[in-house]
């Protein structure tokens, strides 16, 4: 099993850039579904996930693969002729992403089979509102031995109204809804980029969705789609984490292929510490400061503070002047970093869903273990700035997400390597 050594060693300093969002490619890669022919996506992120979900594709019958050479962040999909409408629990179990697929599958074969999802242990993340959505819009759910099944002849535009906020259940109610007959309103929708991105695409293949980055997105159903050319967005989360990494070793760094709109949340948050950032050629330039000042955030659906930068900033916040209040109000177990950052000597203390955060002189380097996705980052982020070697397992997590993170920081001038097995 991977790990990956890092040995704090003074500020980053140069140029990097963020590869497209994961977040955006794996609905986009879903969405394929939709219309026969061949589909390009570019700039897609050589990632864990997005294999998972080229993998998937081809199961079901697709012609799914990534292109080589110069041109290894392109995929093509090619729909067409007989397909197989499941997503069996061997791929599902490993993302929960995969569960994208249902809608499309549903509004365009008329059923799916689709296996209870997996991923992250970082809380519970039912897809009761996606059930709830696409039964509004007459499709028939069945739960059975660990799968949803659905069924609908024809799915009817309704006005479907979410108890909470969902990324994915709006993602996956848009692009049924896409090919229901009439009009569809998604009330309480989510925000993110990545749902807008999504419509974009939906648009571009013919759909006529409007409102998307608001709370409530109209959809008028069309009969059918066509194939699409689309470049995804850079990843939001990955810009974040390397601004992080920057100023918690008070470096200096450019990350190009950047946008300032879907990270002001979290920029705002890294002013108050006393970074310095301004959007340059392209892309997020930061200076971190010489002595980092405390925050509070607390987190929440977009355009508030993303619960995929907590741990990150949770890291940044161990060595700040001062104490720091964390609040997590997406994911109930998404603290499970905290012991890990103990470890390397960081003063943390958690009661329920928040966590109080005071600044120590300097953190130490120890072997710690991922147990998600952020927490993997947030780990690296910290032992870029600890004295002596941190040593972080279980790095699969990261490879989820994260598009060769190691080798972009050592390029900025990290002490920092991946050890094979």
């Amino acid at each position: 099993m991977d790990r990956i050594l890092v040995n704090g060693n003074g500020p980053l300093k140069g140029v990097t850039h963020a590869s497209g969002a994961k977040n955006a490619a794996l609905p986009i890669l879903a969405a394929s579904l939709l219309a026969d022919g061949e589909h390009t996506f570019r700039n897609v992120p050589e990632l864990v996930d997005v294999r998972t979900m080229l993998r998937l594709l081809a199961q079901m019958g697709c012609e799914a693969e990534r292109l080589e050479g110069k041109k290894k962040h392109v995929c093509q999909v090619k729909v067409g002729g007989a397909l197989t409408p499941e997503a069996p629990y061997e791929l599902v179990k490993t993302m929960r992403a995969s569960v994208l697929v249902l809608g499309p599958l549903v509004a365009r074969y008329g059923r799916a089979r689709v296996s209870l999802p997996g991923g992250c242990a970082i809380g519970a993340r039912p897809i009761d509102q996606h059930l709830k959505g696409l039964k509004a819009l007459g499709a028939e759910i069945e739960l059975a031995e660990g799968y949803v099944e659905a069924r609908a002849k024809q799915l009817k535009g309704a006005v479907v109204a979410f108890d909470l906020v969902t990324v994915t259940g709006t993602e996956n109610l848009m692009m049924a809804a896409a090919l229901a007959k009439g009009r569809t309103v998604l009330e309480n929708a989510a925000r993110e980029p990545e749902v807008e991105e999504l419509a974009k695409v939906l648009n571009k293949m013919g759909a006529r969705i409007t409102g998307a980055g608001s709370s409530e997105i109209t959809i008028e159903g069309v009969p059918g789609l066509h194939p699409v050319d689309h470049a995804i967005i850079p990843d939001r989360i990955e810009t974040g984490t390397l601004l992080v990494a920057a100023a918690i070793t008070g470096g200096e760094v450019l990350v190009q292929n950047a946008v300032p709109e879907h990270l002001e949340a979290l920029l705002l948050k890294l002013r108050e510490t006393g970074c310095r950032i301004e959007a340059r050629d392209g892309g997020l330039w930061v200076k971190g400061p010489a002595k980092l000042s405390p925050v509070n955030i607390k987190t929440l659906e977009h355009p508030g503070f993303p619960t995929d930068m907590q741990a990150q900033l949770m890291a940044l916040m161990t060595v700040a002047e001062g104490t720091s209040i964390i609040s997590e109000h997406i994911f109930e177990n998404r603290f499970m970093h905290v012991a890990e950052l103990r470890r390397m000597g960081a003063d943390i203390s958690v009661e329920g869903p928040t966590a109080v955060v005071k600044g120590v002189k300097g953190l130490s380097g120890a072997p710690v273990m991922a147990t998600d996705l952020r927490a993997s980052a947030s780990l690296i982020v910290a032992g870029l700035r600890a004295e002596g070697r941190t040593e972080v397992s279980r790095v699969y997590h990261l490879d989820r997400g994260y598009e060769r993170l190691e080798k972009k920081l050592r390029a900025l001038g990290a002490d920092i390597r991946r050890v094979k097995g």
